[in-house]
């Protein structure tokens, strides 16, 4: 098999599984001929769509592609088999599901590593009562309201979109569409239309805040999820013809990569002191911010990562029920009960159950094949590979393992 007929038929495979559950193609920008030709066919069969996703990955070798495209592919088919084999019925250990799907191997945390982040936030939050009720009086201080949500989003959003197009440049035509929604299982959604055009959803119903705001509108649109997706339909898809790069699926390793570049995305466009930078932007808007605060917060709690992915763990595994994993995340989270349980149905969606680990790990091997760059690398270099490059998590880690 060519080249070209492996890359049409991965595409054919990824829109026939989104025939199966809904939401699997998270993005399609591809041969519109394509998409009408699945939806004109019979509702696909798992088991088949499992062994194709093997046949394909089995020409790879064949089939001439350079090696980064053959590292991509083979991933993504491995992920997708996997995929497959759930839909037809498979019980799959979780560890294994998520290996197959992400190429990580989602661990448990150390309580240890969580009290003494504990005791840090303790010590930047004085006071009395215990450090939940603390947390508290500091989260109910910068409230955005509902009605104030979308302007808020939007000139955070336009601050941000300057300082990405100056340091990793963007298409001229790109924007991003914001509307506040409800009823989701997630805080945020971007969804990529093509032509450099994302519709980012919000979702009202997680109470935003001023210190909050400011990753999420980063991971979805600058410089995470949109700015990823212009550059990569620009370069990838029509610059160099690479046509894989026109349909985005749930559940493979391009999602880890993607979560984790996202969750760096405010570190990579402001880095430090957006805490004051973005209260800035807040005070035009006559909404208080603690912008020293929320980033030193910011950096504690980012030792407690792990914890979400504990309680996938625990839930998945079968050695926790709701009630226990809701209780796990209030305790070394610090969450609300509203909060712990709109984060545990999330992770019970079909289609959403074993993505948290696209963040945790995601997050955690980002960050330190970000920060182990060579010494003639700029840091904006390296994130510009994570917008440009067709990486998976094993060659970031083969490059941290020889030191690339």
């Amino acid at each position: 098999m060519d080249s070209e007929a492996l890359v049409s038929d991965y595409v054919l495979l990824g829109l026939r599984f989104d025939r199966l559950v809904e939401g699997f193609v998270d993005s399609y920008t591809g041969d519109p001929a394509l998409r009408r030709r699945v939806d004109n066919e019979s509702q696909p069969d798992p088991t088949r769509l499992a062994a194709e996703a093997r046949r394909l990955r089995a020409e790879l070798p064949e089939a001439g592609l350079a090696e980064p495209r053959r590292r991509f592919l083979a991933a993504q088919l491995t992920a997708l088999e996997c995929a497959g084999r759930k839909l037809a019925g498979a019980q799959l250990p979780f560890q294994v599901e998520a290996e197959a799907y992400f190429q990580v191997t989602p661990t448990s945390g150390d309580p240890d590593e969580y009290r003494e982040a504990h005791r840090e936030l303790a010590a930047l939050l004085p006071g009395r009562g215990s450090l939940t009720e603390r947390l508290a009086v500091v989260r109910s201080r910068d409230p955005v309201p509902a009605d104030r949500l979308k302007a808020t989003v939007q000139a955070l959003s336009s601050a941000l979109r300057d300082r990405v197009r100056g340091r990793f440049g963007l298409p001229v035509q790109e924007v991003v569409e914001y509307q506040i929604v409800t009823d989701k299982p997630w805080s945020g959604f971007n969804h990529y239309l093509g032509e450099y055009r994302s519709r980012v959803a919000v979702n009202a119903d997680v109470g935003h805040r001023a210190a909050n705001l400011p990753q999420l509108v980063a991971h979805e649109s600058y410089p995470g999820h949109h700015t990823e997706h212009c550059r990569k339909e620009a370069g990838l898809a029509i610059r160099d013809h690479q046509l894989e790069h026109t349909i985005f699926l749930v559940n493979t390793p391009q999602c880890l990569m993607a979560e984790g570049l996202a969750d760096l995305g405010l570190q990579a466009a402001v880095g430090p002191g957006w805490g004051p930078w973005a209260a800035e932007i807040f005070a035009d808007l006559g909404i208080w911010m603690e912008g020293e605060l929320a980033e030193r917060m910011e950096v504690v709690m980012t030792r407690l990562l792990t914890v979400r992915q504990d309680a996938l763990l625990m839930l998945h595994d079968g050695r926790a029920d709701d009630a226990e994993v809701v209780a796990y995340l209030r305790r070394w989270l610090l969450m609300s009960e509203p909060r712990a349980r709109h984060l545990v149905r999330f992770m019970h969606d079909p289609l959403w159950r074993a993505y948290t680990t696209t963040y945790v790990e995601g997050y955690r091997l980002l960050r330190r094949w970000l920060e182990n760059r060579p010494a003639d690398t700029s840091s904006a270099d390296r994130y510009r590979r994570l917008l440009d490059e067709p990486l998976v998590p094993e060659v970031l880690r083969a490059e941290l393992a020889s030191h690339v």
